[in-house]
């Protein structure tokens, strides 16, 4: 079963719901397998005689993901602390997995649809930014923030307004035509219970990511909320700050370039990994991608029944904002 995901194709000896409907491709980035181990997996799991941690010790301990080097980084070990694993070879080009204890292939697929195709990415050295897209008036728009910031509930808001979802949680950029594009992701968006309650009503139940999970998804199925399968140029970055209590929330403020790249550097994603020669090539792009697309932030209501308040918001200023990138852009043309 073949898909494609972040801009990658991936191969895949199972079904794997969350991706959507298989494709048919030729060639493939990413080969997926779960069940017995291949014997690449079988010789990564049989000699841990060279074995270290990522990041460099210590190792962070706010994590449930443990990645360990096995061979001098020829194969990587990622391990949750439910019993999950999963081996890959150093270009992740090959991942095998196997469900902790008790659990079941979705809870697998959950770990892989998120974390390890966030790490897969970084280790193509890709510009991850820790948002969720939406696609408003025909370009992208990424809403940025911490875990818990409501980047998934802005989008989930935005996408029950008509608006195409490009991803969730995990925006990877590509430069096409010259411009910084994001890239497709799957069509599901990952929400705790409380906002999904608050977006639709209690008859409108979501289906669990995953039994034994708390959290809900969204389908961008057509139906409630669409998906857009083709990448869509980036035309605004709105960063999320801390919920205000103050009358005039929501609101939106202009960063300057150098605000943007600093709140950007600590908003990438599983940005723990990098080395410091990856720091820099990484603020590189980051001072590169500021000077391109404006960056703004957001500061949402305390109270969850003013979300309806922040999506019109943004759509709002997002169709304002892009309105004039693309005057811009016409201009340059002629």
């Amino acid at each position: 079963m073949d898909y494609w995901a972040y801009g990658l194709g991936i191969t895949s000896n199972v079904e794997i719901p969350a991706f959507g409907t298989c494709t048919n491709l030729g060639n493939f980035d990413i080969n997926f397998q779960m069940g017995p181990a291949p014997s690449w997996a079988d010789e990564a799991s049989s000699d841990r005689g060279e074995v270290d941690y990522l990041p460099s010790l210590p190792l962070r301990t706010d994590s449930k993901l443990k990645i360990t080097r096995l061979l001098s980084g020829k194969f990587l070990e990622l391990s949750y602390d439910d019993g999950t694993r999963f081996l890959m070879d150093g270009g992740a080009t090959s991942i095998w997995a196997e469900e902790g204890p008790g659990l079941s292939r979705d809870d697998v697929f959950t770990y892989l649809v998120g974390p390890i195709m966030g790490f897969a990415l970084r280790r193509r050295e890709k510009l991850v930014l820790h948002a969720s897209s939406v696609i408003v008036d025909d370009m992208a728009i990424a809403i940025c923030g911490e875990a818990g910031s409501g980047k998934s509930t802005t989008a989930a808001a935005l996408a029950l307004r008509g608006n195409l979802v490009l991803c969730d949680d995990i925006c990877a950029l590509e430069i096409l035509h010259g411009r910084k594009y994001v890239l497709p992701g799957y069509p599901r968006i990952s929400l705790w219970p409380d906002s999904a309650d608050h977006l639709l009503s209690s008859d409108n139940v979501l289906p669990l990511v995953a039994k034994g999970w708390s959290k809900r998804y969204l389908p961008l199925d057509g139906q409630r909320a669409g998906f857009s399968k083709s990448p869509a140029r980036l035309g605004a970055i709105y960063l999320l700050a801390a919920r205000s209590g103050v009358q005039t929330a929501p609101y939106i403020e202009r960063l300057s370039q150098r605000d943007a790249a600093l709140a950007l550097v600590r908003n990438t994603y599983m940005n723990y990994l990098l080395t410091k020669e990856q720091r820099a090539a990484e603020f590189h792009a980051i001072a590169s991608l500021v000077t391109e697309v404006d960056c703004y932030c957001i500061s949402p209501h305390a109270d969850p029944a003013r979300l309806g308040d922040l999506a019109s918001l943004v759509e709002a200023h997002a169709t304002d904002s892009i309105s004039g990138l693309k005057s811009s852009s016409a201009h340059l043309v002629r």
